[in-house]
């Protein structure tokens, strides 16, 4: 007899806790989708918010092909000063830079063909650019320059044919 009553108690514990465990399972899934409905809303909200204006530029990169691509290399690497920070001391900027063109454009028609003789205009955009930065910036947001760099070329040349600018070399002291 008191081994049919254990089992009986056994049998209503375990039953008791499969009844708390579906309950248990339903609420945490319901609670599971909302949270996932939550965090989609945030995260497409985020992708709206997240559109850059220099995309264009990466997109417009991605989107030339390779064999209208044109790299102009400026000759000489250059050395520049660049803004004093938080240390006071003086910090230099070696840096080589090249220029991609996309050939099918028609402002490289215009420009391209003699683009050396424009040269020292764009090395002093350069200049500017990057003699803005202080060294730890430079060191953290390389993409940040060559992003302000393809811009500033652009406004001066008003066309985009010029549509990326990377740094074959780049060195600090």
């Amino acid at each position: 007899m008191k081994r049919n009553l254990l089992s009986i108690l056994i049998l209503a514990l375990l039953i008791v806790n499969v009844v708390l465990t579906a309950i248990m399972m339903f609420s945490v899934t319901s609670t599971t989708k909302k949270t996932a409905a939550l965090v989609d809303n945030i995260s497409s909200a985020l992708a709206l918010e997240l559109s850059d204006p220099g995309a264009s530029a990466v997109s417009e990169a991605a989107s030339v092909d390779m064999e209208d691509v044109q790299p102009y290399e400026i000759a000489d690497a250059m050395t520049i000063p660049l803004t004093t920070g938080e240390d006071g001391e003086a910090h230099y900027c070696v840096v080589s830079v090249a220029l991609s063109m996309n050939t099918k454009d028609p402002g490289d028609k215009t420009y391209g063909a003699d683009l050396t003789t424009r040269e020292s205009l764009i090395k002093s955009e350069i200049i500017d650019v990057i003699g803005s930065y202080t060294l730890e910036e430079a060191k953290a947001d390389q993409d940040g320059m060559k992003k302000e760099i393809l811009s500033q070329i652009q406004a001066m040349f008003d066309s985009e044919f010029i549509f990326d600018v990377s740094f074959s070399s780049i060195m600090y002291q």
